[in-house]
């Protein structure tokens, strides 16, 4: 990463206000946003008025996430699975996600060959596997096959105090940035029902403490508001997906500052497409009892003053749906809400202030639009109108 580059007469969209100006980066970090000129040796991108907005982060991604089979994920030898997740990571970069957090999945490995620039990828921050408790959303197998838990690609089973502080520490240990649990049941998972919590009060907070005492945090699977409820008083910080939130549920997130992460997409994308990705009869069942509540739960926690995220949580094939999450998630709540959801949110979600938008100090991730996505949100997540991605000071679609 090295170098200047500088977009002249660009219309700036952060965080609900437009400005006309030219942005200089340099070195990855942008040096200056106004009335600034190239400099010799620039890299110049003309944006003739067109709208740049900042990177976009996806809260919810499964680079390892390459099928709908969990189970079948974990017998896949993992070289494979790591070039899989490498052209995943590509795609997405290409659509304009310059982060991602993956949330179930991802390791130090796939970290250092992301930031030794073996592979063009978004900025990525991994929790490592997911934990499950046995039965829980985590659990692949079947209630008819005898074999051990599984530690897996993107998660691992594992009960008891003892055993889930042990577990917390080694994925601090090796780079991870947070701690996913799965809370409540799931839909592709095949032994628990939806709504029921998951992981006692003790096992929870054991993984909160030891997470908190390094300075990270806990992300949650979550549907139902006594899975949530459950999960925030434990000290989970993010809720992922909350698609059966409701309003007491949603006030207890907002006074324990958690936030919500939803993932609209995923159930959409299941709902149109599951049967012909291999999404068993029980797990379409599944999804229909969360499917259409997902925009409600957003109008939900947006009335309590929840601070709200933007995921996607699309594994497989399903992940080319990557941005009709935005015109989703849009739907539910507004252009404005939902760029802030998918820049500024999500960058406080990660704890990083550098991430998120375009100022002088920031990570010089953008991307121009053809249009102002206020008045034509199309701009945003039609994948077939012309963008041009720049992550790190660098043009890479």
């Amino acid at each position: 990463m090295s170098g200047a580059l500088t977009i002249t007469d660009a219309a700036i969209l952060d965080d609900g206000r437009v400005s006309a100006a030219s942005i200089r980066t340099v070195d990855g970090r942008i040096e200056a946003v106004g009335a600034v000129e190239p400099q010799d040796g620039d890299t110049v991108v003309h944006a003739h008025g067109r709208t740049v907005i900042p990177g976009l982060i996806d809260a919810h991604f499964h680079a390892y996430g390459i099928g709908l089979d969990a189970f079948g994920i974990d017998q896949t030898p993992m070289s494979y699975v790591a070039l899989a997740a490498g052209q995943r990571l590509r795609r997405a970069l290409a659509r304009g996600f310059t982060t991602v957090r993956d949330v179930a999945g991802g390791d130090i490995g796939l970290a250092r060959a992301i930031e030794a620039g073996l592979i063009p990828a978004p900025r990525y921050f991994y929790s490592g596997a997911a934990l499950s408790q046995t039965g829980g959303h985590g659990d692949p197998r079947p209630a008819d096959l005898g074999s051990c838990a599984l530690s897996g690609h993107i998660t691992e089973v594992v009960d008891g105090v003892d055993a889930v502080r042990t577990a917390v520490r080694d994925r601090l240990r090796t780079g991870a940035h947070c701690i996913k649990v799965m809370a409540s049941g799931g839909v592709v998972s095949p032994t628990d029902p939806i709504r029921l919590p998951q992981y006692s009060e003790q096992e929870l907070e054991a993984i909160c403490t030891e997470a908190a005492r390094r300075h990270s945090y806990v992300a949650a699977h979550a549907y139902s508001p006594e899975s949530i409820v459950h999960a925030v008083r434990a000290g989970v910080r993010t809720i992922e997906h909350g698609n059966l939130l409701d309003a007491a549920a949603a006030q207890e997130m907002a006074t324990h500052g958690a936030f919500l992460v939803p993932t609209l997409v995923a159930y959409d994308a299941m709902n149109r497409r599951g049967a012909a990705v291999g999404l068993s009869e029980d797990g379409q069942e599944k999804n229909r009892q969360v499917f259409h509540a997902g925009q409600e739960a957003i109008t939900t926690a947006r009335a309590a003053g929840v601070a709200i995220g933007f995921g996607t949580d699309l594994m497989g094939d399903l992940e080319d749906d990557q941005l009709l999450g935005m015109r989703l998630q849009i739907e539910a709540d507004g252009v404005d809400n939902v760029l802030r959801s998918a820049t500024r949110v999500n960058a406080d979600i990660l704890g990083r202030e550098d991430l998120g938008r375009i100022a002088p100090g920031a990570v010089a991730d953008m991307i121009i639009l053809d249009a102002d996505p206020r008045t034509d949100a199309a701009a945003l997540w039609d994948e077939s109108r012309p963008r041009t991605v720049i992550r790190a000071g660098t043009v890479v679609g």
